[in-house]
């Protein structure tokens, strides 16, 4: 899906641990842009991950459809109707 790269930037307030941000600012001269491009891949993992798991859903769906089909349900045999 990804996101809008033209969309306006606004100032966010996070809480992070010092040590980990002093040492960050010593690897990149764009703290921000660093951490926008750290948060697109986390959402495009994200997204990925509930994609695959949602084909996962469909298929064992399918599976199963496709295995009651040939062979009834298990509850078949025990309908009152």
């Amino acid at each position: 899906m990804g996101f809008d790269r033209t969309a306006a930037k606004r100032p966010v307030n996070m809480t992070l641990n010092e040590d980990l941000v002093r040492q960050a600012r010593g690897l990149t001269s764009n703290l921000s842009e660093t951490v926008e491009i750290l948060l697109a891949g986390f959402l495009d993992a994200a997204e990925a991950r509930d994609a695959r798991r949602q084909q996962e859903i469909e298929e064992h769906v399918f599976a199963s459809n496709a295995f009651i089909a040939k062979h009834g349900g298990w509850a078949d045999e025990f309908s009152a109707l």
